[in-house]
């Protein structure tokens, strides 16, 4: 096949239309020539607005694909590659148990789901709830506050980015297709379509559930089994090799290779493995708030009138504060949810959530101020700490629910006592409180730098009646666990993968480590 790249055609036209007669001018061909046309990127350009553009990149089928390939001269004409993700089964060594996989997020999803295709048939282990019941005990905890602490936001089958806008881009380079396969995967399994060549692809949190039941089944059918509600309390290291696991303080489990993607918000079983010791460091990672504005707003500052028409703006912005600490938006939910993503008695942690359609009224972005071992200290746990008095805090000031604020009093350091002209639109009940009471005075002079920077870019971003909510504190894991060349911690049969250990920063990095992880255990062990 033929690869055109960068072909640009006007929103408002007919795209079908004149992205076939555009490969036709390139190719100096006609219609009829074309046997088969797939879109493999589509992103949007409005640099030079009103003038916006979708930006095309296409695989063509035609006849004689290696004469028009001899005689074009146009860089942007090439030969499709290979883009095939493979994956090589090189070792021999027999496992003497299944491999065991402990969390069914995206990293342990489809670390399984390498394997089973491939003949392993791993165990996965899940602390919380499948998830069609886990839905309801979420729903349950946003309307009554009855909070399940292993099953919730963050814990339960599809992990914390089932409730979360189900983002897929990421920054992560992929010369081995890891991310293509990732993708093809949801595909299969009932994802739209459009996500294997949009720039910025998502699924929404109301679709993605109904992926992870067809993977769910899909893995089952290979020979997966799951084992929910079981959380792992224990590690039976011998000889600096795990031999065995602890589930729920009673059942064992024999195994020698465990991948252990258990998400950033497994702090109980980061303090298991330090005290195993388990090699392990505090990171660097960011907290920060959640802001809400009108949609309309964000998406007539990105597209002028044309927003009418277009999908749901998003935005990404970033500033150095005067501190020198790097501030930016994260996670950014057009038309989307503040949720409550709590996973501890006592304390507040909320996150930002859009259904596929991304069609409430309002956008909602965190802002995030970066943190070290300056702001918390130099132990493996000391960061993890760090979050928990954030969310303590968080708690306190929100009498257990979400606090939220204007940003008039956030920047004057004042309760709000009414909103203004924007809706707030959450998942959980909220309170008026003083957020600013729960950072120290050089993350909030951070945020409030950047939110008037940030005005410059998109006017009416630091408007008074934008409405502040906190905290926003799991952001990335505030732990690495170090692994070798090949995957393992110091311990052997130990994989650490994914978010949690500090490999990942989102849906897709999180499923392509763990297809890492499922490549590093074929290196060794033959199905």
């Amino acid at each position: 096949m033929i690869r055109i790249r960068q072909i640009e055609i006007n929103v408002l036209n007919n795209q079908e239309v004149c992205l076939i007669k555009k490969c036709c001018n390139i190719l100096k061909i006609k219609k009829k020539d074309i046997i088969n046309l797939k879109i493999n990127k589509k992103s949007i350009d409005a640099r030079h607005k009103p003038n916006i553009f979708y930006v095309y990149e296409v695989d063509i089928e035609v006849e004689g694909e290696n004469k028009i390939l001899k005689y074009n001269k146009n860089i942007n004409v090439i030969k499709t590659p290979d883009e095939k993700y493979r994956f090589n089964i090189l070792g021999n060594k027999t496992l003497d148990y299944r491999p065991v996989i402990v969390g069914s997020g995206p990293a342990g999803l489809f670390c399984s789901y390498i394997l089973a295709e491939n003949g392993y048939k791993p165990l996965i282990i899940e602390r919380g709830e499948k998830i069609e019941d886990r839905i309801c005990t979420v729903e349950r905890f946003w309307k009554e506050g009855i909070l399940n602490k292993n099953s919730n936001v963050q814990f339960g089958e599809g992990g914390a980015g089932t409730f979360s806008d189900g983002k897929l881009n990421t920054l992560v380079k992929d010369k081995l297709n890891r991310q293509k396969k990732v993708l093809e995967i949801f595909v299969e399994c009932g994802a739209p379509k459009e996500i294997l060549y949009l720039n910025k692809p998502h699924i929404g949190t109301d679709i993605l559930r109904k992926v992870i039941i067809n993977m769910r089944n899909k893995l089952i059918s290979m020979g997966v089994e799951f084992k929910y509600n079981s959380t792992v309390t224990d590690f039976i290291i011998e000889n600096n090799s795990l031999k065995e696991i602890e589930i729920n303080g009673t059942e064992k489990i024999k195994t020698n290779v465990l991948v252990l993607a258990i998400g950033h918000s497994a702090r109980d079983t980061f303090e298991v493995l330090y005290k195993k010791n388990v090699n392990m460091q505090s990171k660097p990672f960011a907290v920060g708030i959640r802001i809400q504005h009108p949609q309309d707003m964000i998406g007539y500052a990105q597209y002028n009138d044309l927003y009418k028409i277009l999908e749901p703006a998003s935005y990404k912005l970033t500033y150095k504060a005067k501190n020198n600490r790097g501030v930016y938006t994260f996670c950014m939910c057009p038309g989307g949810y503040i949720v409550n993503s709590s996973s501890e008695y006592s304390y507040l942690a909320i996150n930002g959530m859009s259904n596929y359609k991304r069609n409430t009224k309002n956008a909602n972005s965190a802002i995030i101020v970066t943190v070290d071992s300056n702001d918390f200290g130099k132990l493996p746990l000391d960061g993890l700490k760090f979050q928990r008095k954030l969310e303590e805090k968080a708690y306190k000031i929100g009498l257990g629910k979400i606090p939220i604020q204007k940003y008039i009093d956030y920047k004057n350091n004042k309760k709000t006592t009414v909103l203004g002209n924007i809706d707030n639109i959450a998942k959980g009940k909220c309170n008026f409180s003083n957020v600013r009471a729960i950072f120290k005075e050089e993350i909030n002079n951070s945020i409030i730098e950047a939110i008037e920077y940030f005005d410059t870019k998109i006017p009416g971003f630091a408007r008074d009646d934008s409405i502040i909510a906190a905290v926003e504190s799991r952001t990335s894991s505030p732990i690495k666990i170090i692994r070798d060349i090949n995957g393992e911690s110091n311990i052997k049969g130990i994989y650490p993968c994914g978010e949690g250990a500090g490999y990942a920063g989102g849906i897709t990095s999180a499923a392509v480590d763990g297809i890492l992880q499922a490549e590093n255990i074929a290196k060794i062990y033959k199905s």
